[in-house]
């Protein structure tokens, strides 16, 4: 053992003493992945601070980080399998849990094929790569494409856009807000979410507000005067669900007026002159009448933008939750190629990263498949969570009948959460992988006790090219975990060795990973058995060069606050474009046609009786459908309410904070109303990922739950036809005094 790997494992050793010792690692919540400082007493957290030595992060922390602890100490974690027996649920060895669960998997395998088998997991999976990693190869191994993610939810609309105009769909430019002098975004609320989604820049907003100072534009474009609209020198409060129209418009404007840039327009990207033709079919007054814009504004935004030396359009969740998400999510990026905002400073960024993770997923790549009953192919690897009541309960070949949910809530996070919740009930297995049991776990067969990242290590290398510069960090765990819990990809590699099915459906992996234990056993020197440090200790064994600099493991384990690797360098997105020609493609074959059918149509309206459009909004210290229990996070008995604009509060008779019941076609809702004015008229707003019970399998205590579930309000018809993804900002709902 290395003085450096020594060191690292002294820090996470708990003290028999009761002497506090500090450990610095990362919060893996979310992508921003911030740096954390974590006092630890006789293997207990009693403090995670921000860690101020992260050279990387440590402007970047939230109540979630602060607060991770209470999770791995909460009074109902599951800390042993459980098995349910009735109504209620007893503890059992993890023998007699893989041994059940693999002999009713493999039955059903050898009844009706692999695809009687699914699995839905969740965002804490992602930021796991030893779950992603060794989840995918337990799939391969029982040769199911049946995998649904939460990524329908809100984020597939960038993986298809990336896809088609870049060649990969983890192809996402990061912000280089540093030297932008205009920031136009889109959906986005920065100010709370602190510019992390499929990029991670910390204190984003922070930087942006400096470059303000120094004269850069902010312009916000929401519906809602959200906190970051209300520091924008620009707010342009965009109808829901009409940000396609604002963009194309800005287009128009940028090619009648030839303010594009010429040289990207020529050779970077394809397909200009098709885009030409499709904004000369679009009549700007109608596009302004359409997103309730004035064409005024909207043309001096667009020239300003494209004046700016540096500049830059963000669109994010507020943009992909709509039936035109997709399109607006690609007009956004047109705005960027266009007017020369790629691989530019100010503009948006190809970060290579010390891994290859475009050729990684490329090899990783699940094989096509549509799904079974509406035809429709995956994005990212996986299905769209709105199919997934419906393949549970149709019969037929490639029914499923056995999910394991993986650190997730999709009840919750997803449309129409009733049907699924009746549809997860008719399971003839039902395996969750997660510290609790929420809401979609109330009708498991299996409760299996996963590790919270407090307690594991991790090397998020696959997202390495998602940082705003050049930037690793190995992530050592805080406390020990329980007896019996088990790291996630631990689960998966035990299973596919109790189902007798090669792990990536590879002959010989799991006769080398059993190997490894036997050597383990008989020497007495646990690390001889496979683990994925090895899989770490390789990734950074084989990493590319970084500003000419070659990573080393020991340099990596010498820098526990993390190790920027150099400025960010520009030059690197057009070699790093999966395309055949090497070239952006501009204008997609069904984003065109897509965009036609939208021109063509006319902005939709509610049905009769539902007159207003739900929306949403993020907090800081929320975490979707995932921690909103936690009393550290919000004060007890809080949850979420429904914002309406004062003069709709008033005709409909209802005061602040008074009982209201919110309905759509599907569901009703209630909730306290909150009066606003800085939601726009005709939308009310209600926050997403509350509504969830916690359940005590242990103690047989009563459900405890906070808020309401708006999402029951969504259902699962409404669809974006590019992305799949669900409307869940789009849907129409009635609002009346309870």
């Amino acid at each position: 053992m290395s003085t450096a790997e020594a060191r690292v494992r002294a820090a996470a050793e708990p003290t028999g003493d009761g002497a506090a010792s500090t450990v610095h690692t990362f919060c893996r919540y979310c992508l921003a992945a911030c740096g954390i400082e974590v006092t630890v007493v006789g293997n207990r957290v009693t403090k995670i601070a921000a860690d101020k030595q992260n050279p990387h992060s440590w402007h970047d922390f939230c109540a979630k980080g602060r607060t991770a602890n209470q999770l791995v100490e909460h009074p109902r974690r599951i800390l042993a399998p459980m098995r349910r027996v009735g109504d209620s649920y007893v503890e059992a060895t993890w023998d007699e849990a893989l041994t059940d669960i693999a002999a009713r998997m493999n039955a059903l395998i050898d009844a009706d094929g692999p695809d009687a088998i699914g699995v839905y997991y969740g965002n804490p999976a992602g930021f796991s790569s030893s779950n992603i990693v060794f989840m995918n190869g337990w799939l391969d191994a029982v040769g199911t494409r049946n995998r649904y993610f939460v990524g329908s939810v809100d984020q597939n609309a960038m993986h298809v856009v990336s896809e088609a105009m870049y060649g990969s769909q983890l192809m996402s430019p990061v912000s280089d807000v540093d030297h932008c002098d205009y920031f136009l975004l889109v959906g986005t609320n920065p100010a709370v979410s602190a510019w992390n989604w499929l990029e991670t820049v910390p204190g984003g907003w922070r930087r942006a507000l400096a470059r303000q100072q120094a004269g850069a534009t902010i312009v916000v474009v929401d519906p809602v005067a959200t906190e970051s609209a209300r520091k924008a020198d620009v707010h342009l409060a965009v109808r829901p669900g009409q940000d396609w129209a604002l963009l194309l418009a800005m287009v128009k404007v940028v090619l009648d007026e030839g303010l594009e840039h010429r040289e990207d327009c020529a050779d970077l990207a394809t397909g200009v002159d098709d885009l030409r033709a499709l904004v000369a079919e679009a009549d700007l007054d109608d596009l302004a009448g359409r997103c309730e814009v004035p064409r005024e504004t909207i043309e001096r935004v667009a020239r300003d933008f494209a004046a700016a030396r540096g500049a830059m359009v963000v669109t994010r969740t507020g943009v992909s939750l709509h039936e035109a998400g997709t399109v607006a999510e690609w007009l956004g990026h047109v705005l960027n190629v266009t007017t020369g905002r790629m691989d530019r400073p100010g503009g948006r960024r190809f970060e290579r990263g010390y891994v290859d993770a475009l050729r990684m997923f490329e090899l990783a790549k699940v094989k096509p498949h549509r799904s079974r009953l509406r035809g429709r192919e995956m994005v990212a690897g996986a299905h769209a969570l709105a199919e997934l009541p419906d393949e549970i309960t149709t019969p037929g070949p490639g029914q499923i009948r056995a999910l394991v949910i993986n650190s997730g809530n999709p009840v919750v996070s997803g449309p129409d959460g009733a049907a699924l919740d009746a549809a997860l009930a008719q399971l003839d297995l039902l395996v969750v992988v997660d510290f609790v049991q929420r809401e979609s776990h109330r009708h498991a067969h299996w409760l299996l006790p996963a590790v919270h990242w407090l307690e594991r290590n991790d090397l998020p290398a696959f997202t390495s090219s998602m940082h705003d510069e050049p930037f690793i960090q190995y992530g050592v765990k805080a406390v020990e975990p329980p007896p019996q819990a088990r790291e996630e990809w631990r689960i998966w590699v035990d299973l596919a060795l109790a189902m007798r099915r090669p792990l990536f459906g590879a002959r010989g992996v799991n006769a080398f990973v059993a190997a490894t234990r036997r050597l383990a056993a008989v020497t007495r020197r646990p690390g001889l058995a496979f683990t994925p440090h090895w899989i770490d200790r390789l990734l950074v064994a084989t990493s590319r060069k970084v500003n000419g600099r070659r990573l080393r493991w020991r340099d990596v384990l010498a820098h526990p606050h993390g190790l920027v690797l150099g400025p960010r360098e520009y030059g690197h997105f057009r070699d790093a474009l999966r395309t055949e020609d090497k070239r952006v493609h501009a204008t997609p074959p069904e984003f065109l046609t897509r965009a036609r059918e939208l021109l063509a149509t006319p902005a939709p309206v509610g049905p009769l009786g539902y007159p207003f459009q739900l929306g949403n909004r993020r907090h800081r210290h929320s975490m979707n459908s995932w921690l909103n229990e936690l009393p550290g996070l919000h004060p007890a008995g809080k949850g979420n309410e429904v914002l309406i604009h004062p003069d709709d509060a008033a005709d409909l008779g209802i005061g602040a904070g008074e009982r209201v019941r919110v309905s759509s076609p599907v569901a009703a809702i209630e909730l306290d109303a909150a009066l606003t004015p800085a939601v726009r008229r005709g939308l009310v707003v209600v926050d997403h990922g509350w509504g969830s019970r916690i359940f005590d399998p242990r103690g047989g205590g009563a459900p405890e739950s906070f808020g309401v579930n708006r999402n029951l309000l969504v259902g699962a018809d409404g669809m974006d036809p590019l992305s799949q993804t669900s409307t869940l900002g789009g849907a129409w709902v009635a609002v009346e005094p309870v």
